[in-house]
């Protein structure tokens, strides 16, 4: 998901871009010695499209997609995007995957539409693309996508916190762009889990963060000054729910508030465990990546195209506080299939 996570998860985006031949200042570039061939004879090669690295999140699904195509022998020509949005970076790093001839390109979209026009020429070319973490629009620009089902993710926080809410819930939305595909997902899921739309009475007030704690902290404290009857908190992913229970806590709330989010970070679910957050949806990108390659795989073998649209990834409820009726997973099982650092 574009949708940033841990320390800074919407994107503060790194700097690293690639040029085809590793010649600009900016390019960085990485390959494996195997002698895997494709359908053509000769080396294989692909293209990984990527946002922010530092971000544990987008740095793990470059790795998974990485480890399991040089597992395969292929090697591998990286890019990042530089900033949020920066779709320039990752348009200029597909050209150069078109001429040096890479077989497929696994892309995370900068951008929902700007890429469709480089996407097209690399297809045309004959190179398979596929998205992960969120689709092109329309889905159909690119020959799949694997990700999680953002709807899913939120509407089994959301169907959990109606189970967990007091009588007389005041919900708080902290939300993310809603022009982002999995931000807008994950907050009508919300709303349908817990039975509600976004007019509805018990919706006492909605903000945007930039998915990091500081903005999960200041939103939450503003929303707190306006409606001190908040008693239900979403947020669009976990550092945004740590800032978010900063601000509850100072208010002496602790303890009085049900928080729920998405991500499946070790630091997201470690707040699960310390009763921070009380339950979050996990994700899985390093599943997301190994989905890609075997795409890709299929592809180079002979031709063979993936399931067009999206392939859902997977999501787990992950609580401590298990609500009869909607599965889930406890904390220490989250702390063993989570991403990022522990």
């Amino acid at each position: 998901m574009k949708i940033t996570r841990w320390a800074s998860r919407p994107a503060q985006l790194g700097v690293m871009a690639l040029a085809g031949t590793c010649a600009l200042a900016v390019a960085g570039c990485s390959s494996s010695s195997g002698t895997t061939t494709g359908s053509s004879g000769g080396a294989v090669t692909i293209g990984i499209v990527e946002l922010n690295l530092s971000n544990p999140f987008f740095g793990t699904l470059e790795k998974a997609t990485e480890a399991a195509a040089k597992a395969k022998g292929w090697k591998v020509m990286k890019a990042e995007a530089k900033v949020p949005g920066d779709s320039a970076t990752q348009v200029t790093a597909i050209e150069n995957m078109i001429a040096n001839k890479v077989k497929a390109i696994v892309l995370t979209p900068a951008n929902a539409t700007a890429l469709n026009g480089v996407v097209k020429q690399a297809r045309d070319k004959g190179i398979l693309v596929v998205t992960v973490n969120s689709p092109l629009s329309p889905e159909s620009a690119a020959d799949a996508t694997y990700a999680t089902d953002n709807v899913a993710a939120g509407k089994l926080i959301g169907q959990w916190a109606k189970a967990s809410s007091p009588q007389d819930p005041h919900i708080a939305m902290l939300d993310f762009d809603l022009s982002d595909g999995p931000a807008k997902g994950r907050h009508d899921g919300f709303l349908d889990g817990y039975g509600i739309t976004a007019k509805s009475p018990q919706v006492a007030g909605t903000a945007l963060t930039q998915g990091t704690i500081d903005t999960g902290q200041s939103a939450m404290e503003n929303l707190l000054s306006a409606h001190p009857d908040i008693n239900v908190v979403y947020t669009i992913n976990e550092p945004a729910a740590h800032g978010a229970y900063t601000a509850i806590k100072n208010k002496g709330l602790a303890g009085r508030t049900t928080l729920v989010s998405v991500d499946g970070a070790c630091s997201g679910v470690q707040d699960v465990k310390n009763g921070v957050i009380g339950a979050t949806a996990m994700q899985f990108p390093s599943k997301m990546g190994e989905m890609a390659v075997e795409a890709a795989a299929a592809f180079i073998k002979d031709g063979t195209k993936p399931k067009a649209g999206v392939t859902d990834s997977g999501t787990v409820l992950i609580t401590d506080k298990p609500v009869k009726g909607i599965a889930s997973e406890t904390s220490a099982w989250g702390l063993d299939h989570c991403w990022g650092p522990k």
